[in-house]
């Protein structure tokens, strides 16, 4: 596989869909919380398994600044489209763009730094689930308009405090573990 160090009209087409990939796959992530809140409250792993790949392959194809910054403006670009554009779920994705493009940058968009920059772009459902436990009253609510009777006891039963960490920490090594596997399985330059 040939990848580039720069912008160019081919890698501008490769961004594009890495980026239509990367909002379908993190839908899905949303989706499937929607089917029981304990895919709500694991939405971290569930995104380590799905997203991670998408970011670790735009990143192996494009090794040049602004890579993250175009997967999280499609995120922003869906959000707006969806009408569910608010500080709670654009934030997150401005953040993690930003951290994942100075990561990258600074181990000069080698393998490590693609490692844990495709780890910071599985963060892209954060503003949907960190709301369990940074905005519980705003969550229930939501799920009780939202969705069928129970889910919002469910859900709140679903996600104690020391559920974050945890979710967290197993998301993280999910998205690890199925970083090095894609990377074997496209066989990735570095």
């Amino acid at each position: 596989m040939i990848t580039e160090n720069k912008w160019n009209a081919k890698n501008a087409l490769w961004i594009l869909i890495y980026v239509v990939l990367y909002v379908v796959m993190s839908v899905i992530v949303c989706v499937l919380g929607s089917i029981h809140p304990f895919f709500f409250v694991c939405y971290q792993i569930t995104a380590g398994l799905i997203v991670t790949s998408v970011a670790a392959k735009a990143f192996d194809k494009i090794r040049a600044f602004g890579v993250a910054c175009c997967l999280s403006l499609g995120m922003l670009v869906a959000f707006f489209a969806m009408q569910d554009a608010n500080l709670w779920h654009c934030l997150p994705v401005i953040i993690i763009a930003v951290l994942a493009e100075i990561v990258r940058l600074a181990f000069k968009y080698n393998s490590t730094g693609d490692l844990i920059a495709s780890v910071i772009m599985s963060f892209s459902t954060f503003g949907y689930y960190g709301q369990i436990w940074f905005n519980r009253d705003y969550t229930y609510e939501c799920a009780v308009e939202e969705m069928p009777a129970g889910y919002a006891d469910t859900l709140m039963n679903c996600s104690p405090a020391w559920a974050l960490p945890v979710v967290i920490i197993i998301g993280i090594a999910v998205a690890v573990v199925n970083y090095n596997i894609t990377k074997k399985l496209f066989k990735f330059d570095q």
